[in-house]
Formats: C-alpha cells, sequence, structure tokens
C-alpha cells in the first residue's frame, strides 16, 4: 500500500469596520479598503440588496452610485435586488437570479459582491459568491441589529432547501464587514428589537458582565436609544468574532455553543412558515432551555427568573402555541444532522457559563412548554 499525506493551513482574516455614515465620500473606509484590496485598472462589484431596504431608504442607491464616482470611479457597478427576510432564502429563483447576474455582468474571482440588507440577503448574497466560479470576493453590509452584531461578521453563507434551514450553505469568509448604525434608522421596532435576542444569547453563555449590562439597559434599548444599541452591537460582534477564532470556526465538530435556544428556534421557524422573525423564535428558544437548564438542576432557579425576566421586560413573547406540536421535537434530529456526530445542545450552568448535553429528555421538555403556557395565559 502506497500513501501521500497532504497536510496545508489556510489563514483568514477580515477586518470588521463600525463607521458612519458608510457612503459619505468623506467617509474613506470602504474605498480606502478596495484600493489596498485591488489595484486592477478597472473592476466589477454586484450589489445584492435587500429590496425593503431600497424601499425604506431611497436615497440609497444614489448615494452608493455616487460615492463610487466620487471615490472609485474605475468600478463598474450593477445591482440586483432580492426581498428581505426568509423569502431570500427559500425561493431558489432568487439564488439563480444572482449566479445569472455573476454571469451576466462578468465577474470573475477577483472581482466583487456586495451584500446589503440583513442576515437573510448576506447569506444569499455570500452563498452565490462562494458558489460562483468556485469563489467570488465578498464583502457583507448588514443593515439590521441581528446581522450587524451576529450572523452577518461570522463565516456562514447558505440558503433553505427541502423545507429545512441552511441545508444548503458555505464556510466562506468575507473580506470585510462595514457596520454602518445609520442603516438601522428605518427598522420597525419588531426588528429593532429581534436582533437583540442574539446579543443575550452570547451573553448568558459567554459574559455575565454582558448580561448584567444588558439588564442595566433595556430600557434605553427598547426607547431606540443609538449609543447603546452601538455599544449592544459592538460588544456582541467582538464576542462573536473571538468565539469564531478560537475554537472550530467551520464546525468540523459537533457542538455549536453559539446556537443555544436555537434547536427549538429553527423548527419554530419553519413551523410557522417563517411568520416568526429569527429573533423571536430564538427568545422562545432560549426560554425553553433556560428552564430545562433550571429543572435539569443547572441553573439556579434565581438566575431563571432574571433571564426569562429580561426577555419579558424586552416585549418579547416567551410562548407559541406550536410549541405544543409533536414536530417540534423533531428539531432535536434535525439539529444534529445539521452538524453530523452526536446530538450536542448548549445549557446553562450560570449566567454566563455554557455547558454542552448530549441528551435532552423529551417529558422534561413539555414540562418547560407547559410552564411558558401557563406564564402566556396569566399575561393575558
Amino acid at each position: 500500500m502506497k500513501v501521500l499525506n497532504q497536510q496545508f493551513q489556510i489563514k483568514y482574516h477580515y477586518p470588521v469596520y463600525f463607521t458612519t455614515p458608510l457612503f459619505d465620500p468623506a467617509n474613506e473606509a470602504l474605498a480606502r479598503f478596495l484600493t489596498e484590496a485591488d489595484a486592477r485598472a478597472e473592476q466589477r462589484l454586484l450589489v445584492v440588496a435587500d429590496e425593503g431596504l431600497w424601499r425604506a431608504q431611497p436615497g440609497l442607491e444614489g448615494s452608493l452610485i455616487d460615492y463610487f464616482h466620487a471615490t472609485l470611479p474605475r468600478y463598474r457597478l450593477y445591482f440586483v435586488q432580492v426581498p428581505g427576510g426568509e423569502e431570500a432564502k427559500n425561493d431558489p429563483l432568487y439564488l439563480e437570479e444572482t449566479l445569472r447576474s455573476i454571469d451576466r455582468q462578468g465577474l470573475d474571482r477577483h472581482s466583487w459582491v456586495i451584500g446589503i440588507g440583513g442576515g437573510a440577503v448576506l447569506d444569499l448574497a455570500g452563498y452565490a459568491a462562494a458558489i460562483a466560479h468556485r469563489g467570488v470576493r465578498h464583502i457583507r453590509i448588514p443593515t439590521t441589529v441581528l446581522s450587524q452584531n451576529d450572523s452577518g461578521v461570522g463565516v456562514k453563507n447558505g440558503v433553505n432547501f427541502l423545507g429545512k434551514k441552511n441545508f444548503l450553505g458555505t464556510f466562506a469568509p468575507p473580506m470585510a464587514v462595514f457596520n454602518d448604525s445609520g442603516l438601522l434608522d428605518t427598522l420597525s421596532d419588531r426588528h429593532w428589537r429581534s436582533g437583540i435576542a442574539e446579543a443575550i444569547k452570547v451573553a448568558l453563555i459567554k459574559d455575565a458582565d454582558f448580561f448584567q449590562w444588558l439588564e442595566a439597559h433595556a430600557e434605553a434599548l427598547l426607547r431606540r436609544n443609538k449609543a447603546a444599541m452601538e455599544q449592544l452591537i459592538y460588544r456582541c460582534a467582538a464576542l462573536h468574532l473571538a468565539h469564531i477564532g478560537s475554537g472550530d470556526p467551520f464546525e468540523a465538530g459537533s457542538s455549536r455553543p453559539l446556537d443555544f435556544g436555537h434547536w427549538s428556534a429553527h423548527k419554530l421557524e419553519q413551523m410557522t412558515s417563517f411568520s416568526l422573525t429569527h429573533g423571536e423564535a430564538v427568545a422562545i428558544g432560549m426560554a425553553v432551555d433556560v428552564l430545562y437548564s433550571e429543572k435539569a438542576g443547572w441553573l439556579a432557579h434565581q438566575s431563571a427568573r432574571r433571564i426569562l425576566g429580561l426577555l419579558e421586560q424586552l416585549q418579547f413573547s416567551l410562548y407559541h402555541p406550536l410549541l405544543e406540536e409533536e414536530t417540534l421535537l423533531d428539531g432535536l434530529g434535525e439539529f444534529r444532522e445539521h452538524l453530523g456526530g452526536e446530538l450536542t445542545i448548549m445549557l446553562l450552568r450560570a449566567i454566563g457559563t455554557g455547558e454542552n448535553t448530549h441528551t435532552m429528555d423529551h417529558h422534561l421538555i413539555r414540562q418547560c412548554i407547559a410552564d411558558l403556557r401557563e406564564t402566556s395565559d396569566l399575561h393575558i
């Protein structure tokens, strides 16, 4: 027998900028990054834009065009618009349209795809860029709280398929991420609040001090205090990036510690036909797993009350009737299947301290759901 062993390493680096207003010609961040990354005499760039954002901020496309005319006139800009939210990931026509645009406009592996929108649009744009020509360079410009503090700064891309969330996808880090807090101004209160759920999640498993900060600033965040939200996004993004860089960035193992509360959240999103936002589903999923952690004897009662209290203070509903459906528990198997290996669920030992378990008692899960239903009935 003969064996040839191959081994090599690839080092990834991408900056995450926090700057506003991004498309002001006096702001050099984007232009400087592109200039330093590419010296080609002529360059092509496809913008994959959230059509909802384009409607909410009608001058945004013109500002982007003016910015490039003023700072990078050698760039030829092209645009494709896709719906925001899970619709962009559910319908394969939008992926095909994006790929056809890459082909039609002659983009190559040294060209650029920029996704501008919420997490779903960024997932679609990043996936299209990753599979076209085996990889076109892409940049993310997140425009929601959820994408600026969590999904938009990570390394994953994907679309939904066969009724399963992110069944198709890649690990393809962006070349850069640009967070502009001014792009959050036209968010609805619902979507502003939705993104806070992921900040609570990462605080619960990584940073007790951050959780305490969230408690202290809950009212300011609800009132849409911009300074508080900018601080939340920066701290949450920093924790997210630190986790990606310190362990298993491409999820080769069986654990997804940043997905606390997500096994039921992903299933609930699907069961509600995505009428729940991701953050709303995660809030419910965290409530289930917080109660499970308490009933399993891992988490102190007082800590569980603090967590549920903060979620309620931020006006998250912690119960949905579809939690009662037997198919919810299929989410455990789908969560395991998505990663492979054994079932691995993150639970809480304390606020700021998560720990994996490989078994979930279905009877105990149903008790947690019953508790949430009773609490919800009391609030009606």
